[in-house]
C-alpha cells in the first residue's frame, strides 16, 4: 500500500485515524505521567535548577531537530521502496549525529554563558548525549511512523518514560539538582531506542549511494531547517529572559511554558505522528486530495485547541496556585499570553507538516525566518520593559501578527485550498467568545479558593463551549458510538 503511486484516500484517512488514536493515547498516557513527575520535582527543586534545565533543554531540542539533517522526515514521505533507502539513510544519520554532538560538546560553555548560566554547561553536554541515542534509531523510528504504527512507537516512548521518571526522581531528592533531569531523560533515550529497533525490525546495515542520499537531503535539509527554526523559535525566549533577568525568572517562565505546552504536547504530538505520512501520502494522490485533507482537519484541531487556550488564559492564577503552589504565582502572568501563543504554534505545526507532506520544505525555511525577523527583537523589547510578562507578550504578538499569516500564505502557495476553511471557523470562534466570558465571570464568584474556581468557572467556561460548538448531529453520533462500546448486558 505505501508504495503505490494513487493511494486510496478513504485508505489513508482509516490508517491516519487508527495512528492518531494510537498516538494520542501513548502520549496522553506519557504527557500524564511527565505532569506527575513536573509536580514532584517542583517541589525538590529550585526555581534556579529548572532554569539551568530550560538552557539545556534549549540546547537539545534544537540538536533533535538537527541531528539528521532532516533524513528521518525525508524518510517517512519518500516515494518508493523503503528497503532501497535504509542503509544510506542510517549512514546520514549517523555521521550527523556524531558531528553535531561533537561541535555541542565543545561549544556548551558558550552557549550557557550566551544564555546567562555559565553553570549549565555539564547539563547541557549529558542532555545533548540523546541525538547519539536517537541517531542510531531515527530511520526505524521513520518506518514506523510510515507506516503508521504509532502504537508501537507510544509503546516505546512509555517504556522510556518509565525509566526516566524514576531516575530524576530519585537524584533530585539526592540533591543532584538540573543533572536530575538531564540523566533521567538520557536514560530513558536508551530504553525507548532499544523498544524502536525491536519494533521496526530493519535489518541494521550501513551503506551509501549517492544518488539515494542526494534525494534524501534535497528534502531532508530544508525540512530540517525549517523544524529546527520552529523549535528555535520557541526556545529563544529561555536564552533572552535568562540573559536579561537571570536563572530565578528563567525558571517562572519555563514553568509557564511548560504549562502552555500541554496541549502542543498531548494533541500536537499526537498529530505529528501521522500527518507528515498521511499529507505525504495524500499529495502522492493529488493536489486535490491534500486541499480536502486540510479542510476537514484544520476546523477540527480549532475546535479542539480553543476552548483549552481559553481555560488557560482566564483561570491561570488559579491553575498555577492549585497545581505549583503560591511560590510558583509568578508564572501565572506569563502564562495568560503563552495561551494566545499555544493556539499560533499549533497552527503554524499543522502548516509545517503540510508543507513537508507537500514537500515544499524551503517554504518552511522561508516562513520561520520571517517570524524570527519579528520574534527576537520583540521579546527583547519585551523582557527589558515588563520582564518575563514582556517576553511572553513579545512572542504572542509576533505569533498572531506574522507567524499565522506567513503560515497561511506558504499553504496557500503550495497548492492548498485555505478558502473553504473559514465558514467552518465561526462556531469555534463564537463559542471562544462566551466561554471566556462564563469562566471569567464565574471566576468573580468562586477567587478565593483555586480548586472550585477551576471546577466551576473552568467546568462552566468549557460547557459554554460545547454548547454553542458541538451540533445536534454530532452529539447523536458521539451518543451512538459510545452506545455501541458498552456491554450489550451493560444496555
Amino acid at each position: 500500500m505505501e508504495d503505490q503511486s494513487s493511494p486510496d484516500i478513504s485508505d489513508i484517512g482509516r490508517k491516519a485515524g487508527r495512528g492518531a488514536v494510537w498516538s494520542f493515547l501513548g502520549t496522553l498516557v506519557t504527557r500524564a505521567g511527565s505532569f506527575i513527575l513536573g509536580l514532584v520535582l517542583a517541589r525538590l527543586l529550585a526555581p534556579g535548577d529548572f532554569g539551568t534545565y530550560a538552557v539545556a533543554l534549549a540546547a537539545m531540542q534544537f540538536v533533535m531537530v538537527v541531528k539528521d539533517v532532516g533524513v528521518q522526515s525525508a524518510v517517512v514521505q519518500w516515494r518508493g521502496r523503503l528497503e532501497d533507502i535504509v542503509p544510506t539513510a542510517t549512514t546520514l544519520t549517523m555521521i550527523s549525529a556524531v558531528a553535531l554532538y561533537a561541535v555541542f560538546w565543545l561549544g556548551a560553555p558558550l552557549f550557557a554563558t550566551l544564555a546567562g548560566s555559565a553553570d549549565a554547561a555539564p547539563v547541557v553536554r549529558i542532555l545533548t548525549a540523546v541525538i547519539l541515542v536517537e541517531a542510531i534509531t531515527a530511520v526505524r523510528s521513520a518506518a514506523l511512523l510510515r507506516w503508521f504504527r504509532t502504537g508501537a512507537n507510544a509503546k516505546a516512548i512509555l517504556a522510556g518514560f518509565l525509566v526516566n521518571a524514576p531516575v530524576a526522581i530519585v537524584l533530585a531528592a539526592t540533591g543532584q539538582g538540573a543533572f536530575s533531569f538531564a540523566w533521567g531523560q538520557l536514560a530513558g533515550a536508551v530504553v525507548t531506542g532499544g523498544f524502536m529497533l525491536h519494533y521496526a525490525r530493519l535489518p541494521y546495515r550501513f551503506g551509501f549511494d549517492r544518488a539515494i542520499a542526494a534525494r534524501l537531503l534535497r528534502f531532508g535539509i530544508p525540512s530540517a531547517a525549517g523544524i529546527a527554526l520552529e523549535i528555535s523559535l520557541l526556545n529563544v525566549g529561555y536564552i533572552i529572559v535568562g540573559n536579561i533577568m537571570g536563572n530565578v525568572w528563567l525558571g517562572f517562565y519555563l514553568m509557564a511554558f511548560n504549562v502552555s505546552s500541554w496541549v502542543p504536547g498531548i494533541i500536537g504530538s499526537a498529530i505529528r505522528m501521522v500527518s507528515i505520512a498521511g499529507f505525504s501520502r495524500l499529495a502522492e494522490r493529488d493536489g486535490e486530495s491534500l486541499s480536502l485533507g486540510v479542510q476537514k482537519s484544520v476546523p477540527l484541531l480549532i475546535s479542539m485547541v480553543l476552548p483549552l487556550a481559553v481555560f488557560m488564559g482566564v483561570l491561570a492564577h488559579p491553575l498555577i496556585i492549585f497545581i505549583y503552589g503560591e511560590e510558583w504565582e509568578l508564572a501565572a502572568g506569563v502564562l495568560r499570553f503563552l495561551a494566545v501563543l499555544m493556539v499560533v504554534r499549533m497552527l503554524t505545526s499543522f502548516a509545517l507538516d503540510i508543507l513537508n507532506g507537500q514537500g515544499a520544505t524551503r517554504s518552511t525555511v522561508w516562513m520561520n525566518l520571517g517570524h524570527a525577523a519579528a520574534m527576537v527583537p520583540a521579546v527583547i523589547v519585551g523582557t527589558n520593559l515588563d520582564g518575563i510578562r514582556g517576553a511572553a507578550i513579545g512572542q504572542a504578538a509576533a505569533a498572531v501578527l506574522v507567524a499565522l499569516p506567513l503560515a497561511m500564505l506558504a499553504v496557500h502557495r503550495a497548492g492548498v485550498r485555505l478558502g473553504p476553511v473559514l465558514p467552518a471557523l465561526g462556531r469555534p470562534a463564537i463559542g471562544a467568545l462566551l466561554s471566556a466570558a462564563v469562566a471569567l465571570g464565574l471566576s468573580t464568584l468562586t477567587h478565593s479558593i483555586p480548586f472550585v474556581q477551576l471546577v466551576v468557572a473552568g467546568g462552566g467556561g468549557l460547557l459554554a463551549y460545547a454548547l454553542v460548538v458541538v451540533t445536534r448531529d454530532q452529539f447523536i453520533f458521539v451518543s451512538d458510538r459510545l452506545g455501541r462500546l458498552l456491554p450489550a448486558r451493560a444496555r
